[in-house]
């Protein structure tokens, strides 16, 4: 029933709080990192239990962003940053953070029949802000961030191609945003995409390497190998 009662009342929040201000972003931040902030506190688990906590917070706010009608990609922004700012509080390391929250996104993204590529490209630019805003490097979460998503979507049989291709241009938007290189970015993103394929398929390594190689969003990509 616990499961039942975070997933429920984080959808119920959203709902109300969209409801009433009509804004996705921060309506998302502020429940997924008070709900987390407090359960963590409440239970004191962290550790494996981090990504079961993570997963049913994420759940309830992309259904209730769902249920109102609005852009899921805000929505896995605001999502992915309140994860990271509630992990702050309690102490969570950032990484963990970054590829629990990047992963549970996607998952639940695609559970409802939401855009996963939305969600991917969401995920990504939420990771940026929140590495911005705790001092991590960027370019290491933005890797560790598109591996998730690959991993997310491989996990409920969705499109990796897709998936890491929308990861690789959140990494390029958000990276024009704040003023990083968008090569970098995108090469992270694409080198971080294809670590994961590696660890799902050689079959997955081929559809990732296809669409994340070359120019996206009218930059170059150049994709790092250091594993076979």
């Amino acid at each position: 029933m616990a499961e039942k009662g975070v997933v429920e009342s984080v959808k119920d929040s959203i709902v109300a709080s969209i409801k009433g201000t009509g804004e996705i972003v921060n309506a998302v931040i502020d429940t997924v990192r008070g709900t987390l902030v407090n359960t963590i506190k409440g239970t004191g688990t962290v550790g494996a239990a981090l990504t079961g906590t993570v997963s049913d917070i994420l759940r309830g706010a992309i259904q209730g962003t769902t249920q109102v009608g609005a852009d899921v990609g805000y929505a896995a922004r605001g999502a992915v940053l309140g994860v990271i700012r509630g992990a702050k509080e309690v102490g969570i390391g950032a990484m963990d953070a970054i590829t629990a929250s990047a992963r549970a996104v996607v998952k639940s993204t695609a559970e409802v029949g939401g855009d996963v590529g939305a969600a991917a490209k969401g995920a990504v630019l939420g990771v940026v802000d929140g590495a911005k805003e705790i001092g991590i490097g960027t370019m290491d979460a933005i890797s560790a961030s598109a591996g998730a998503v690959v991993k997310g979507a491989s996990e409920v049989g969705g499109d990796v191609a897709t998936a890491a291709k929308n990861a690789v241009e959140g990494a390029i938007t958000a990276a024009q945003e704040v003023g990083l290189s968008a090569e970098e970015a995108a090469t992270a993103a694409a080198t971080g995409a294809l670590k994961a394929a590696g660890e799902i398929s050689s079959t997955a390594v081929e559809e990732v390497r296809k669409v994340v190689t070359g120019t996206i969003s009218g930059v170059k990509v150049v994709v790092k190998e250091p594993f076979k």
